[in-house]
């Protein structure tokens, strides 16, 4: 990915920058001249991110935890720019959902979202600059998946929830947007679609016929959070080329092969 020194003197602050697309976002601003808090709540992960780039500032927290992450954000400082990308799937047949799956995912994937923009959107507002937002979503919030009730239901939520804050913070010029990817080619996605004949039933429902690599998506983010997108507020693209609509979905274990789940996890 071409990097730029469009983010000179602003502040970002990305969560579930661990591994995978948080932790490329977080590189790939610090690349492109801005400060970066990168957030994730495996102290491993963010040990080995500051010895490869030790620029970049980093904070361990669960944003599951609440009170843990207003105590440690009410002291993060100026921010100017928020990628909410840190997220679980917790995958469970529908029946089977459980009540600790259930609450886990809503915590991190819906409420954590809500409470961290919050806390960045109110000082961002008390600063009187303009700033954006963006949230991690997938297409998984546009299709019904096996196994994925409660992370699908999550992500369509999220995607509303970003429309909403659009909406109240656009007056204060705070951009808000989301980007909704679909097979992305991390580490992990690499070792879930490496079989063959998986992988082309997926390919063959993605209508430029491959899956995305992380870079198609950190591009994407940064061009949202960039000036070049300066109009733009409460979109949803798809990067990651939309998984083509189906007129019916599989019944049984057939069906369920083709429905693999992993691939939509952004782990923090």
């Amino acid at each position: 990915m071409e990097s730029d020194r469009s983010f000179s003197g602003r502040r970002a602050l990305v969560t579930g920058a661990g591994k995978g697309i948080g932790r490329a976002v977080a590189v790939a601003l610090s690349q492109a001249g801005a400060q970066v808090v990168a957030l994730s709540r495996t102290r491993a992960d963010l040990e080995s991110l500051e010895r490869e780039h030790a620029g970049i500032e980093t904070l361990c927290v669960d944003l599951g935890d609440w009170d843990a992450t207003y105590a440690v954000l009410s002291k993060v400082g100026a921010i100017d720019l928020l990628v909410n990308n840190a997220a679980v799937a917790v995958l469970q047949p529908f029946l089977e959902v459980t009540k600790e799956a259930f609450d886990r995912s809503f915590d991190v994937n819906l409420r954590a979202v809500f409470h961290v923009s919050q806390i960045v959107a109110r000082q961002m507002i008390a600063r009187g600059v303009p700033g954006a937002i963006v949230n991690i979503s997938s297409q998984a919030s546009q299709r019904a998946l096996w196994d994925h009730a409660v992370y699908c239901s999550t992500k369509s939520a999220l995607d509303m929830l970003t429309k909403v804050m659009a909406l109240e913070l656009g007056p204060h010029k705070i951009r808000v947007n989301t980007v909704n990817p679909t097979v992305v080619m991390t580490d992990m996605g690499r070792i879930n679609w490496t079989e063959p004949q998986k992988a082309s039933t997926m390919i063959s429902r993605i209508p430029l016929g491959k899956f995305a690599e992380v870079d198609d998506v950190v591009n994407s983010i940064l061009f949202l959070l960039s000036d070049r997108s300066a109009m733009t507020t409460e979109t949803l693209p798809a990067p990651s080329k939309s998984i083509k609509p189906r007129t019916s979905f599989p019944v049984g274990k057939g069906g369920r092969s083709h429905q693999t789940p992993h691939y939509f996890c952004h782990v923090f």
